[in-house]
């Protein structure tokens, strides 16, 4: 695929700080029997790898401003530009060692998301989306999957883990879907959870108490795959409330149905 000059300096900040998760990730096995355990290390590989993006983002685009997990929001000079970044989505698996994890970004024009860059270094999936370009994976186009059955349908519905959330929604939203769907799975990175959904791999998705950043590259993905993203009652407050409902034209409508009932 022909990249825009937008989308090259996206994947190339991603890849960059990607090189450098993927090496701590191999590192993190041999930790696991320490007794501080890998815990401070991980972390400190998720704030060097923000640091990464930051540096790459602002040199290529000077002015435009930031939302970012570790440090949070930083106002540019161009104030109808801004990047949503998450450097490590999916510190949990990362800690334990499983390849499930990635890297985003996206960046918001106007109040409107553009494009997304999700990419996880362990396994080198890259996804890419640009508003009215559509989705690729590894330079491949992508498209959300075509089953129109709640019956039929793989959902991701996250289980929130203590502390976070209202477990008794969670709890209510998860079983209402179960109750409808073959099979509800969930991975442990929002971010490429959502990039799954754009490649067909899951035919929806529902997940609350998010972050912008968690979800603002996963939302271009899915929309220029062709499907449909939403919060629980069908608005577009996705990146203000953090709760997001994604899938085809059918399961999109199906999971909002099952929540309205729940």
């Amino acid at each position: 695929m022909l990249r825009s000059p937008l989308m090259n300096v996206m994947v190339n900040a991603v890849l960059k700080a990607g090189k450098g998760l993927k090496r701590d990730f191999g590192e993190v096995e041999n930790l696991q029997v320490s007794a501080k355990g890998p815990g401070d290390f991980v972390s400190i590989a998720d704030k060097k790898a923000e640091r990464v993006l930051h540096q790459e983002l602002d040199k290529a685009r000077p002015g435009y401003g930031f939302v970012m997990e570790e440090g949070g929001v930083i106002e540019g000079s161009d104030k109808t530009h801004r990047w949503h970044i998450d450097p490590l989505d999916g510190t949990t698996n990362f800690l334990h060692g499983l390849p499930f994890f990635s890297t985003s970004v996206a960046l918001e024009r106007d109040g409107v998301l553009v494009a997304g860059v999700v990419y996880n270094p362990a396994t080198e999936d890259l996804f890419v989306a640009e508003r009215g370009a559509g989705a690729f994976h590894n330079d491949r186009r992508i498209r959300v999957s075509g089953r129109r059955l709640m019956a039929e349908a793989l959902v991701c519905a996250a289980v929130m883990q203590i502390g976070r959330g209202n477990h008794a929604t969670n709890l209510a939203d998860v079983g209402a879907v179960m109750a409808r769907v073959a099979g509800v799975r969930h991975m442990g990175s929002v971010a490429l959870e959502l990039a799954y959904v754009a490649a067909g791999r899951f035919d929806g998705l529902v997940e609350r108490w998010l972050s912008s950043w968690d979800i603002a590259a996963g939302i271009v993905l899915v929309r220029e795959a062709g499907g449909f993203v939403s919060d629980p009652r069908g608005g577009d407050t996705m990146l203000a409330s953090g709760d997001v409902v994604a899938g085809n034209e059918a399961i999109h409508k199906g999971i909002l149905t099952t929540l309205a009932k729940a």
